[in-house]
């Protein structure tokens, strides 16, 4: 493995930490919080960067199964991150969070963790 897919899938292991802290806690307490913010926006981040020196190591190039899908994924991260950061911007931190951004945070993390899977069932399977 390369260098630069063995930065990737160190830098969306930590996005998927991340991730997970994020949207645990909105699920749990169903508020925007600064712990919220933090570590979705950080999830971001770390996922375009992983993805970025993903497709820079990748032989195949950027567009395969495994790519739209994580694209895909990483789109409906990045829009949740958006809408979250619109409704505090709108209500303020420790707002409640509206039950469909709520119901759409669960799927689209759900999205994200299909994806990831998939890219470590790949690298297993080579």
């Amino acid at each position: 493995m390369n260098l630069f897919l063995r930065l990737g899938t160190s830098i969306v292991i930590l996005a998927l930490l991340s991730y997970t802290v994020a949207i645990f806690s909105e699920q749990r307490k169903k508020r925007i919080d600064k712990t919220v913010l933090i570590f979705l926006t950080l999830g971001v981040l770390l996922d375009i960067t992983a993805t970025t020196f993903m497709i820079l190591g990748s032989s195949k190039g950027g567009f395969t199964l495994h790519g739209i899908l994580g694209y895909s994924s990483l789109l409906a991260m990045f829009t949740d991150a958006v809408l979250i950061w619109r409704q505090k911007t709108k209500k303020g931190l420790h707002s409640y969070v509206p039950a469909k951004l709520h119901l759409y945070s669960r799927y689209a993390y759900l999205w994200w963790l299909i994806a990831f899977i998939t890219g470590g069932l790949l690298v297993a399977f080579r």
